[in-house]
């Protein structure tokens, strides 16, 4: 098994079940593997910050946890933060405030990885190198330097051994997911091993800055005809695996009002520019910038708006776009059938059983933010009770889905700070109609039903050798139906309870005709010796029947079913 590979595996275990066990998870650790390596089995209490863990609700305890497990755990949750189809809302809103505030490392381990993974000395690259980091993270950190032809650039090196400890905790998850799939379900997460294998994917992607020059080059050739709008140059030749350099942008974050205004630009346009870009990203090119918080949103003297780490970008597929732009535009016209249909159309999966109902819901939602004013209004609100909604009827929706709802919201947040009537869905509506036109073009008509052709036709063609299949499985007495009984957990565990107490019951009973038959026991043992004519033994047995006695009796009435 993945835990006996390795001593190193094994200590990072012991790690993690000792951070687990001081948050109060040791039920998480006693119904999985981890309970096999217990260093003591004994709950322990802890504090932080003065006060008891235990005093912190659930979800606090999560996140704080995940803060000290480590770069792989945080980003995991981080992740996990943009699904809400997989997590309640409370633990959700727990996770976003993760901050991934690590100490910067050594200068020399800079130098020593940039030599190994150029091939070169820092001198030999580059003319000036600060070696006080202007920002570090948990997977690398940032310096700026200036190239031999004098462009300044910045300098994104990986953190050393930080792959290693990845690796390791993710064998150690995907172990955990496996083998506590049981513990997991019945705490609402249903598909705990494809979560982390697609998380497993995503950082094997952030591993590689190569990714990200890939994703700065994509983004350069979408908009190298558009004048206020800027990507910095992204230098292949220097590029690695574990160092990224890329051109350094002069400017302020788009939330610094003062410094726009003392360079004469208006906030209200460049935050009205800046949403049409990001919407220009998600429903033409299908392809957008998913983390834009003021840091990574930067405005030069000029007005030219540029987007700084391309660490992570979201995808969307056209049929996606067109559900998307239908929810806004259904919602803005009050139509809750539309919108649910929508909605449906992004799932990849669903347990709606209750079309209507769904409806009423969707209903509720829409009456509850059509009449609020610009202060009131909130995407993030919007946000959170469809996800809720998804989260209630299981809607599966690709991972892009919600990188967009999140990066609405965080523009809306961007938005409202520099322009106090800023408002989301006056910006997205006209985009929704445009893409509802656009699917109504004869050109994409006819895609569509080429496409529908070819499925039917494929379909059609796979159902003789299902067939055969079938009938060939049947002959060989292979062919067997699995039958899953939903709903009966509660009534099985209230007659396991009930035998319980039964056996329990005539074990007592034994126990007082025992003793009756005892009462007038004589030997010459201690046992048989009399207490007012009354044997020892027989007082014994009596006794140990009135303790299980009043055991059923505190189980009874503590359950308050009688």
């Amino acid at each position: 098994m993945i835990f006996q590979q390795t001593f190193r595996n094994f200590g990072r275990i012991r790690e993690i079940i000792a951070i687990l066990m001081k948050y109060g998870f040791e039920d998480f650790v006693v119904n999985t593997p981890l309970f096999n390596y217990l260093p003591n089995r004994t709950q322990l209490k802890w504090t932080r910050e003065g006060s008891p863990i235990n005093e912190s609700n659930r979800y606090e305890r999560i996140r704080i946890a995940t803060e000290e497990l480590g770069p792989t755990f945080i980003k995991l949750a981080q992740v996990l933060s943009n699904r809400p189809d997989l997590l309640p809302d409370e633990l959700i809103t727990e996770l976003e405030k993760l901050q991934s505030s690590v100490p910067p490392f050594e200068f020399k381990y800079v130098r020593s990885i940039i030599k190994s993974e150029t091939g070169k000395e820092i001198e030999e690259l580059f003319t000036e190198f600060d070696e006080s980091p202007i920002g570090s993270a948990s997977i690398g950190q940032v310096h700026r330097a200036r190239l031999f032809d004098g462009t300044e650039v910045v300098v994104k090196v990986q953190r050393p051994g930080v792959k290693r400890v990845i690796e390791t905790d993710l064998s150690i998850l995907r172990y955990l997911v496996v083998r506590g799939d049981n513990y997991l379900r019945e705490n609402g997460v249903l598909n705990g091993e494809d979560v982390v294998n697609a998380f497993d994917q995503s950082m094997q992607k952030e591993m590689d800055y190569r990714n990200e020059g890939r994703n700065i080059e994509a983004f350069r050739n979408f908009y190298k005809n558009y004048k206020d709008f800027y990507i910095p140059r992204v230098y292949r030749e220097y590029t690695t695996e574990k160092v990224l350099v890329i051109e350094y942008i002069r400017g302020c974050k788009i939330t610094d009002v003062k410094q726009l205004k003392a360079w004469g630009l208006d906030p209200r346009k460049i935050a009205e520019r800046g949403m049409k870009i990001y919407l220009m990203q998600m429903f033409e090119f299908g392809y957008f910038h998913a983390d834009p918080h003021p840091g990574n949103v930067l405005i030069r003297p000029d007005g030219i708006i540029c987007l700084i780490d391309f660490g992570m970008v979201g995808k969307l597929m056209r049929k996606d776009k067109y559900a998307f732009a239908g929810i806004f535009v259904a919602m803005a016209n009050k139509d809750a059938k539309a919108t649910a249909i929508n909605l449906r159309k992004l799932a990849i999966d669903d347990e709606i059983n209750d079309m209507r109902q769904f409806e009423y819901d969707i209903a509720s939602i829409i009456d509850d933010f059509s009449n609020m004013d610009v202060g009131e209004s909130s995407i993030v609100d919007m946000n959170t009770r469809l996800s809720k909604l998804m989260y209630e009827y299981k809607l599966r929706v690709p991972g892009g889905v919600y990188l967009l709802f999140r990066v609405l919201a965080i523009l809306e947040g961007i938005g409202k700070v520099i322009h106090p009537e800023f408002r989301t869905d006056d910006f997205v509506k006209p985009y929704g109609v445009k893409l509802l036109k656009e699917q109504l073009e004869p050109k994409y008509l006819v895609q569509d039903l080429y496409n529908s052709g070819t499925d039917l036709i494929s379909f059609l063609n796979g159902i003789p050798n299902d067939l055969k299949s079938i009938l060939k499985q049947s002959r060989k007495g292979r062919f067997t139906v699995r039958v899953e009984h939903t709903g009966y957990a509660k009534i099985l565990d209230t007659a396991n309870r009930t035998i319980n107490r039964l056996i329990l019951t005539l074990i007592i009973v034994a126990l007082i005709f025992a003793a009756a038959l005892t009462v007038d026991l004589h030997n010459s043992g201690l046992l048989g010796s009399q207490f007012f004519g009354v044997s020892y033994l027989s007082i014994l047995i009596f006794g140990t029947a009135v303790v299980l006695g009043l055991i059923l009796l505190y189980n009874v009435l503590r359950s308050r079913k009688y």
